[in-house]
């Protein structure tokens, strides 16, 4: 049995979105250490708005507090079968949220996106995102599971995380690292993601959810045996320690598991 999860929750979005990005800085500069770039996987929802606010604040002009894009490599960790340009993309998401706005000198991050040639036939376009996951992890040596420096992730009113929905059979898959999904339960229905395995293997995992609407799955989450069996507590049973929470008051409201003070 692995050690619990951390839980913050914050006033209001603005002093959440100042420690994320304390946290992502160290995990950044712990990445950097360890093979020279940062490999980060994200999700979308509400996840990039408040990635903006955290990640384009002034710097204080530090090196602990230096963002050095041009050393990112960002995966997504689930996409929508959907044009690059739409509605529905997570990659447009983070576009818009964040990577139009990062400054010219800040650098650019490499950004994986998925190959749209494939938008009719979801299971190669997993295949095919699997492939770039193998370039960028397993080049030299082959891995079983790559290891992201980072994932950041949201949680759904149900508690789904990436595209890995409660119940579902794609949460006992144990040999891929990306797989697809055509009967999603909320639109769009074909979409492919990063596996339950890949997830729970990142050096650190982050869930960013805030908001009254997210109270009564937190509660169950944190507080319910229930809980642990919906997609984002197996995540906390299989990351334990390495899985911190950012979440709001509105969104704890009731959770009566303990809150940390500081990271």
């Amino acid at each position: 049995m692995g050690k619990a999860p951390n839980l913050y929750s914050f006033d209001d979005v603005d002093s959440l979105a100042a420690t994320l990005r304390s946290y992502i800085l160290q995990c950044q500069n712990a990445g950097f250490e360890r093979h020279g770039v940062f490999k980060v996987a994200v999700s979308g929802g509400s996840l990039p708005a408040t990635l903006s606010k955290a990640l384009l604040t002034r710097s204080n002009g530090s090196p602990e507090d230096s963002i050095q894009f041009d050393k990112w490599e960002i995966f997504f960790a689930d996409e929508r079968a959907v044009p690059l340009d739409h509605g529905d993309s997570n990659y447009k998401l983070l576009k818009d949220d964040l990577l139009d706005k990062i400054p010219e000198d800040a650098g650019k991050p490499t950004v994986h996106t998925i190959d749209t040639k494939y938008l009719d036939d979801v299971q190669e376009m997993a295949d095919q995102y699997e492939k770039v996951l193998v370039r960028s992890f397993a080049a030299k040596d082959s891995v079983k599971l790559p290891i992201f420096d980072l994932l950041l992730l949201g949680c759904g009113p149900d508690g789904h995380t990436c595209s890995l929905f409660p119940n579902h059979s794609l949460l006992r898959e144990g040999d891929a690292w990306v797989a697809h999904i055509e009967d999603s339960p909320k639109p769009p229905a074909k979409r492919i993601t990063l596996t339950l395995p890949v997830v729970t293997h990142g050096v650190k995992i982050a869930f960013v959810t805030t908001g009254e609407g997210k109270k009564d799955v937190l509660r169950k989450i944190f507080d319910s045996e229930e809980g642990q069996g919906l997609p984002c507590g197996l995540v906390n049973e299989g990351g334990a320690e390495k899985v911190s929470w950012f979440t709001d008051k509105t969104a704890t409201e009731g959770v009566s598991f303990p809150r940390r003070g500081s990271l």
